[in-house]
Parts: structure tokens; C-alpha cells; sequence
């Protein structure tokens, strides 16, 4: 018996992207990339956390930065966590959360806690990318999650057959992929479902402090927690992360939940890596406290620059038939193309002829449907790269 042949059954599950070698041209001079949700590194605060590491590895501090440390995370990240979670609207204690790996460690601890095979997770139709592989591996079925639609708690039920419905998966701010923010009735009518269904809410709030015009909405914990009165009593689990604010790179997330929940992600994050990197989550620590207030109005001042210039250069060079969002924030602008036009193709012939890359959309659908759309990202370009690569882009779509 071969390797392979040992492999559990979810190994089949877990599958590369058709579009991953198309990228891989990426590396190739003179491309124009609207593919990668990334923050732009020019804007990192960089001298702050060359002050912070250096701190940290300073006589007083490097016996702790450098020495295995608690599961659940650095105390003092954790309080300044408690204010920041109160200042969005959701009164918590330190008990309450949990520091990881980036919220996509969050999402992989989440479904291990809640899905068995067989069960059924609710998600939007396109959803996040990394919340299908981290689920997937559980061996779920995936359900649309329709929140003002028709669809009732009984026929989500029915729907889900001899398993369960275990939990409700969204980022309702300015979302990956569609850029599309969920609205107070909807982010209401989500709780008033979830209540039926006696399921979890898994709220992704990665994109969250990146509003660059509208009013804040209340996320969907804080609204829960208006109704029951103690995070105690709510089924929202709240991931953050400082991947989109301050650095993907140092790899630190967070999750706030009540204590049950807390607990049992605990004992996941002991098995697996026991905690995350102490000298990150210090350094994170001090950069938050030190310019975090000041950080993100400059962020959202230059990437609401940056949307305002793509979504312009989309009215000036797109051609009849194409549509797109309009988000308040986050990183994305979700298009999609005339019916019979392939998301996929139409990369393989801007990479080839105009050197623009994105993200064909058909990625994001749990059935492979949406063949027809692409994600456009417009965080890591300056306004001039946007204008020009979306005139090419427009070119190809025109011939």
C-alpha cells in the first residue's frame, strides 16, 4: 500500500486552486497584481516594531520573549484587547479571549470544534476562500446563507438531512470576496435565524477597522450581546486580527467567544502548537498601544484613495455588460462579467497580453459556480498602477 493510500478521507478534500500556476506569473516583470488580499508593506509601521522587537529582546524582557508562554495568550496584548472589543461594542473580560496564529488558525480551530462529518455550515455564496479549506477538512456540506432571503430555519433543517446545522460563517464588513457589508436589519435577521436554528455565529471581523466612508455598523456580537446581556449567554464567536492594520507577517489573531467556547479552543491551541509566538504578540502589543489610534485613520485615508480610484477607472474603461460593488471599505471590489465569459480565461489572456492579474471568482463558490466573476484588489497598488492596469483590463474585455 502506497503512502497516499493511508491518507484519511478528508485528505481528498483538500485541494489546490485551478488558478494557483496561472499566479505563479505573477513573478513575472511588469505585472499589474489586483490577485493577492494583501496590505501594501510600505505602509507597515516598521519602525515601530523594530522598537518593539529591540525591546522585547532587552535584559529585562528577553527570559519571557524568547521562553514558551500560556495557551491562551499574552496578558497584557489580551487587556488591550478588552478595550479595543469594548470600543467596538462588545464588553468582554480577558477570559474571554484567545490570542492565535492570524484568525485562519481561528477558523481551522473552529471547524474541528464544531463540525462532525456530515454537518452543515451556512455561507455566502461566494464566501472567504480560507474559511471553505478550513471548514472543508471536517467534512461538511456547505449551505447558501441566506439572511433577508426566503429560506426559513425549517428548511435549513431539512436541508441538512441526518446532520446538523452547526454554525452561520461571515465577515459582515466589506467582506472577501464581494467587498459587500451586511446592514443592521441583516446582521439582526441573522441572529433572529441563528436563535431558531440553535447554531453559532462565526463572525470574521478581519476587515472591520477599515471603513473609509458610511456609518459603523455594530458587529454582530456586540448586537447579541444587547439582546442577552452577557457574552456569556451569546453563540457569536468574533475572530480579529492584525493581519490588515498592522502585519500578516508576525501571524497574530484573536478570537472572543464565551468562556465555554474559550476553553475548548484552549486545549486545541495546546495540541497543536501550544501557544503562538510570545515575542509577536509582545511586539504587537506595544505597536497597538503605541500608535494603533493614529495608525488606521492614515490606512483608511490611502486605501479609500486607492477604492475611489479603481471604482472610477471601472466607470471610465469597463464596456456594457460588466457590474461591480461598491464597498464602504475592506480591500476588494467583486465584478462580475457578462454571462458566457470565464473568470479563468480571461486571466489566462491578461496575464498573457496585458500583464494584469486578479482573481477569477469561481474559487469562492463551494459549488464552483460563479464562473463568471472576478475579485479585484485594489490595497496593494498606488492610484496611477490602479487607473492603468484597469485600462488594460478593460482592453481585453473589449476584444
Amino acid at each position: 500500500m502506497s503512502t497516499h493510500e493511508l491518507f484519511a478521507t478528508r485528505a481528498s478534500r483538500m485541494k489546490a486552486s485551478e488558478i494557483r500556476e496561472l499566479l505563479k506569473l505573477l513573478d513575472q516583470p511588469g505585472i499589474i497584481s489586483f490577485a493577492g488580499g494583501i496590505p501594501d508593506p510600505a505602509l507597515f509601521p516598521a519602525e515601530g516594531f523594530a522598537t518593539a522587537f529591540q525591546a522585547a529582546l532587552s535584559p529585562q524582557m528577553q527570559a519571557q520573549a524568547l521562553q514558551y508562554s500560556v495557551s491562551e495568550g499574552y496578558v497584557p496584548l489580551r487587556e488591550w484587547l478588552v478595550d479595543h472589543m469594548r470600543e467596538i461594542g462588545v464588553e468582554c473580560g480577558i477570559d474571554n479571549i484567545l490570542i492565535t496564529s492570524g484568525s485562519q488558525q481561528a477558523l481551522d480551530y473552529l471547524g474541528k470544534l464544531y463540525l462532525s462529518p456530515g454537518d452543515t455550515a451556512l455561507v455566502g455564496w461566494p464566501t472567504y476562500l480560507g474559511a471553505l479549506a478550513a471548514f472543508n477538512a471536517y467534512e461538511p456540506r456547505f449551505d447558501q446563507l441566506s439572511i433577508v432571503g426566503n429560506r426559513g430555519a425549517a428548511e435549513y433543517v431539512e436541508a441538512a438531512g441526518e446532520g446538523a446545522v452547526k454554525f452561520a460563517y461571515l465577515s459582515p464588513d466589506f467582506a472577501n470576496p464581494t467587498g459587500e457589508t451586511v446592514d443592521l436589519r441583516g446582521r439582526e435577521a441573522l441572529l433572529d435565524l441563528t436563535d431558531e436554528l440553535n447554531c453559532a455565529v462565526i463572525e470574521d471581523g478581519a476587515y472591520q477597522a477599515l471603513r473609509y466612508d458610511g456609518v459603523a455598523i455594530p458587529p454582530v456580537l456586540a448586537l447579541e450581546l444587547a439582546r442577552k446581556g452577557s457574552i456569556e449567554e451569546c453563540r457569536t464567536i468574533y475572530c480579529g486580527s492584525f493581519s490588515k492594520t498592522l502585519s500578516p507577517g508576525l501571524r497574530v489573531g484573536w478570537v472572543v467567544a464565551s468562556k465555554p467556547v474559550i476553553s475548548q479552543l484552549v486545549l486545541m491551541k495546546q495540541a497543536a502548537d501550544l501557544h503562538s509566538a510570545t515575542i509577536n504578540q509582545m511586539a504587537i502589543d506595544q505597536v497597538a498601544r503605541a500608535c494603533f489610534d493614529t495608525h488606521i485613520p492614515m490606512l483608511r485615508r490611502v486605501y479609500g484613495a486607492r477604492r475611489d480610484a479603481m471604482l472610477q477607472a471601472l466607470q471610465d474603461h469597463m464596456p456594457d455588460g460588466v457590474q461591480w460593488t461598491k464597498p464602504e471599505g475592506g480591500m476588494f471590489i467583486w465584478m462580475t462579467l457578462p454571462v458566457g465569459t470565464d473568470g479563468a480565461d480571461l486571466l489566462a489572456r491578461a496575464l498573457e497580453t496585458v500583464k494584469v492579474a486578479f482573481v477569477p471568482g469561481g474559487a469562492f463558490f463551494p459549488d464552483g459556480s460563479g464562473t463568471n466573476t472576478i475579485r479585484l484588489s485594489f490595497s496593494n497598488s498606488d492610484e496611477d498602477t490602479i487607473r492603468e492596469g484597469i485600462r488594460r483590463l478593460g482592453e481585453v474585455l473589449r476584444t
